[in-house]
């Protein structure tokens, strides 16, 4: 059942019936509770009576709990922002234990983590941690998985957690089987583009007289490349305006490393297939063997500096200085992230949908006067290498995390405090504050189908089938910390023209396998660490099927568009 704004009160049902016989709740906690949804949580996927009763189990799970004070600290996204200052103050309100909820920056999170881990010292009773990092917790055993809590600990798992409604378990398990993280927001990484101008005629006709097709949603980094030429060189200008067809930034800092290990070189094709990560070859290049990783240069049988991931950062290049904004070689991506709002650029290729928010202020020249927005997201295109079965971008996943270094009776409050930011009183408020869905029922219910409209293509994204190939970083990564810091630097050789794509990424691909074999001499993993292959002749791993794959002949076939419209009907 799905209710909207309630007038419902258990007025003629007592208490004790209402929230479960014995329950000591009929006091302060019952009134915040009852407040809180009157207030603030009017719409959920739960009647009200089944509201009050999942609130009724925080209020007596946290009985031992109560008068504690907990540090938990998550990145400053507009989720964790809501988090942090409306749902710790009603589970604080609701529970009795108060929640000090800090929003740090993405960096600083991994480092107190880091530092957690190294020394042993708690510094938060949990962390709202990418699970980019699952490869990092599952080998270091410095995590408590999720299961181990649940099966220890019963009598703290809510029983409307309801696992099987959570959308991104898969990304949050090791090889294990283990769950070792709870998801608490999830977005994509997907193509935008300027709808309104896509159904203009005079440009419909102007674009396939020119490029023999019709213009649409780009299939493929040929049509994208062709798009982004088009509206560059070819249209200039819309409305008095100049414009441009493509958007990216390139600036060296550490955004120009996520620019590319949120999956760009999986976009291209430059792993092997397998959902949710590409095996044995990942989106970062890194082969393993069994679970341990051999390698990322080619000539471990890695795919860090192979032929696709060449491709990959020359069309990143390339497509940089050609058709994006000049401005854009030198910003970040905080810097570049609202330049498509302005109202000059036709589409993006890597876009992440967390902006969804903030591209939809009314008074945009990108939203039109009734609040709609003027582009749509859809999936991103593909490259030339990459093939059926292969993952297709990168979703991030946010996720509860919890530290063996923690005292128990901290990290079990704290643990109740990640059910509750996730349950279903709570997250279809958060998701409609947010966008950030993590339930199958939120996506599902009246109030996103209401919202839609408003979104952009985030809801019917999020409902059809090709979510499945959007996926955070996998468990081939055995160290995202210290394999991360290595990207922007070789990266922004290339952006800059210090040197060539092949010369960085060979680099970058020398760099990870020292690292790797830093970590093997060091046996610091309880399992699954690195084993490095002998280098032998290139050639050798290029002839083997999968990746590392050999060059292409034509890395550039017929461009192929798809009308967005018939996209979404394709999904029904």
């Amino acid at each position: 059942m799905y209710n909207n704004k309630k007038k419902f009160v258990l007025a003629a049902i007592p208490l004790a019936v209402a929230l479960g016989s014995g329950s000591a709740w009929a006091d302060q906690y019952s009134d915040a509770a009852q407040k809180w949804l009157d207030s603030e949580f009017t719409v959920s996927t739960l009647s009200e009576a089944e509201q009050l009763k999942e609130m009724a189990w925080f209020t007596e799970a946290a009985k031992r709990f109560r008068g504690m004070e907990i540090n938990v600290a998550s990145e400053t996204l507009t989720t964790h922002k809501y988090e942090s200052q409306v749902l710790a103050k009603a589970f604080s309100e609701i529970t009795g234990i108060k929640v000090n909820h800090d929003l740090i920056q993405e960096g600083d999170v991994v480092e107190k983590l880091q530092t957690q881990m190294q020394s042993g010292r708690n510094i938060y009773d949990a962390y709202v941690n990418d699970s980019d990092l699952i490869g990092t917790h599952f080998r270091y055993g410095k995590v408590v998985p999720i299961s181990d809590i649940m099966e220890q600990h019963s009598d703290l798992k809510s029983p409307t957690l309801d696992l099987g409604d959570f959308i991104g378990l898969n990304f949050t398990s090791g090889p294990d089987g283990k769950l070792y993280q709870l998801p608490t927001q999830q977005f994509a990484n997907l193509y935008w583009f300027r709808y309104d101008w896509y159904q203009r005629p005079e440009l419909k006709k102007q674009f396939k007289e020119i490029y023999g097709y019709e213009l649409g949603v780009p299939v493929n980094w040929s049509a994208y490349e062709d798009i982004a030429e088009f509206f560059t060189k070819h249209v200039g200008e819309i409305d008095g305006q100049k414009v441009y067809g493509h958007m990216d930034y390139g600036k060296k800092d550490p955004s120009l490393g996520w620019r590319f290990t949120d999956a760009w070189f999986s976009m291209a094709g430059a792993g092997d297939k397998g959902l949710p990560n590409g095996l044995p070859v990942d989106e970062w290049g890194i082969r393993v063997e069994g679970c341990n990783p051999v390698g990322s240069s080619v000539a471990r049988g890695g795919a860090t500096n192979g032929p696709a991931a060449v491709y990959a950062t020359t069309k990143y290049v390339d497509w940089l200085r050609q058709y994006a904004p000049p401005e854009a070689q030198g910003m970040t991506f905080s810097e570049a992230g609202p330049v498509p709002a302005q109202g000059n650029v036709a589409q993006q290729i890597f876009w992440y949908t967390a902006f969804t928010a903030d591209m939809t202020q009314k008074g945009l020249p990108v939203v039109n006067e009734d609040g709609t927005p003027k582009w749509r997201m859809a999936p991103s295109p593909r490259g030339p290498y990459w093939e059926e079965g292969m993952k297709l971008g990168y979703q991030d996943v946010g996720a509860w995390t919890f530290m063996n270094s923690t005292p128990e009776d901290r990290r079990l409050a704290a643990w109740l405090y990640a059910q509750f930011t996730t349950s279903k009183t709570v997250s279809l408020k958060k998701t409609l504050v947010g966008l950030t869905p993590i339930r199958e029922s939120d996506i599902n219910s009246p109030e996103m189908q209401e919202a839609a409209p408003f979104l952009g293509g985030l809801v019917e994204f999020y409902k059809g089938p090709a979510r499945e190939q959007w996926s955070p970083t996998g468990t081939n990564v055995p160290d995202y910390p210290k394999l991360a810091q290595l990207w922007w630097q070789y990266i922004s050789q290339a952006a800059s023209g210090e040197a060539t794509p092949q010369v960085a990424l060979n680099g970058l691909a020398e760099a990870q396998d020292k690292v790797l074999q830093r970590l093997e001499r060091a046996g610091v993993h309880e399992n699954c660490g690195p084993k490095l292959n002998e280098p032998r002749d290139e050639a050798y791993w290029l002839n083997q099927p999968g990746a590392p794959k050999a060059k292409l002949a034509n890395e550039k076939p017929q461009g192929k568009t798809v009308d967005y419209d018939a996209l979404l009907r394709s999904w029904e």
